[in-house]
C-alpha cells in the first residue's frame, strides 16, 4: 500500500506548474501543468534570445547557403474575425486588467514565456515550446521571461540575462536545463548554487566565468530584473510555465498541448483585434 501511494504521487508532481513555494521533480516531458499555481511574490525579466555572437562567420563563398539554412518564420494567416470564440474566460485564459506587453509591440504579438531554470514543469514544457515556436508566424515574437520567486529562482534569472548579454543563450537554454534536471550537474532547488558554480556552467559555453559572475551582478541586470518585476506584478504571474499573450491574456489548459492551442487562438484573436 505505501509503494502505491509513493508511485501515485510520483505521477501527480509533474502536472503541478512550479512555484516558489511548491517545487517540482522532473519527469515526462508531456505532462500537463496545474491550473493555476498559489500566488507568490513572483519576479520575471525580459528580453528575447539574442543571436549567438560568438559563432563563426561562414566564408565569403558560404554565405548564401548559410542564409538559405536560416528557417523564414512562415508568414501570418488570414485574418479570422470569429478568432478566439470558442475559448470560455476563466477556463481558457485569464484576461489581465490593465495588461500591457513587456515591450513595444512593433506590429507584433507578444508571447512571453514566463519560466525557472530550476523548475521541472519548466523542463517539461521546453521541448513543446522550443517546437511551437519555431513555427509561429512573422507577425509573433516569443520573449523568454525568467522567473524572480527568490533564492536561486533570481540567481539563475540573472544569469539568463547575462548570457543574453553575452550571447549564449541559444547554446545555453536547453544545456542549462539538462545540467539541472537530468545531469544533475547543477543543483538547483536541491541545494542553492554559488554565482561560481553558475559561471563555470556558462565557462563550459564559451563564457569566462569571472567576467559572467560580474555581469551577472552588473548594473545592467539588475536594470532588468527590477522593469521584469513590474511586469510580473502587472500580469499577476503566480507560477511557471506561464504564457502572455500581448500582456493582456494569461493562457491557461489542461495540458501542455491544449495550453498551446489556446495560445494560438489568443495570438489570432490579437490578430483580428490588430486590423
Amino acid at each position: 500500500m505505501t509503494q502505491r501511494l509513493a508511485l501515485l504521487s510520483l505521477l501527480l508532481l509533474p502536472l503541478m506548474a512550479c512555484s516558489r513555494q511548491d517545487p517540482a521533480p522532473v519527469d515526462a516531458a508531456t505532462a500537463a501543468p496545474a491550473p493555476e499555481a498559489p500566488a507568490a511574490d513572483a519576479a520575471a525579466g525580459d528580453a528575447p534570445p539574442a543571436a549567438d555572437a560568438s559563432a563563426e562567420a561562414p566564408a565569403a563563398g558560404e554565405t548564401a547557403e548559410a542564409a538559405s539554412d536560416t528557417p523564414t518564420p512562415p508568414p501570418a494567416p488570414p485574418i479570422d474575425p470569429n478568432a478566439g470564440a470558442s475559448l470560455v474566460a476563466g477556463r481558457d485564459y485569464v484576461e489581465i486588467p490593465n495588461g500591457q506587453p513587456f515591450a513595444p509591440r512593433n506590429g507584433k504579438i507578444e508571447v512571453v514565456e514566463v519560466f525557472g531554470y530550476v523548475c521541472p514543469a519548466c523542463a517539461n514544457f521546453q521541448p513543446l515550446v522550443r517546437s511551437w515556436k519555431a513555427k509561429l508566424p512573422a507577425d509573433v515574437r516569443f520573449t523568454y521571461v525568467p522567473a524572480l520567486f527568490g533564492g536561486t529562482w533570481d540567481d539563475y534569472a540573472r544569469a539568463f540575462y547575462a548570457a543574453e548579454s553575452m550571447g549564449l543563450v541559444d547554446k545555453t537554454h536547453d544545456a542549462m536545463y539538462q545540467a539541472i534536471h537530468i545531469d544533475q550537474s547543477l543543483k538547483g532547488e536541491r541545494g542553492r548554487d554559488s554565482v561560481e558554480d553558475i559561471a563555470a556552467f556558462y565557462g563550459k559555453h564559451g563564457a569566462d566565468p569571472k567576467q559572467f559572475a560580474s555581469t551577472m551582478s552588473s548594473f545592467a541586470i539588475n536594470a532588468k530584473t527590477s522593469r521584469a518585476k513590474q511586469f510580473a506584478m502587472r500580469s499577476q504571474i503566480s507560477g511557471t510555465p506561464t504564457l502572455i499573450i500581448d500582456g493582456k491574456y494569461l493562457v491557461k489548459g489542461n495540458s501542455y498541448e491544449n495550453m498551446l492551442d489556446n495560445a494560438e487562438q489568443l495570438i489570432a484573436k490579437e490578430r483580428a483585434v490588430g486590423q
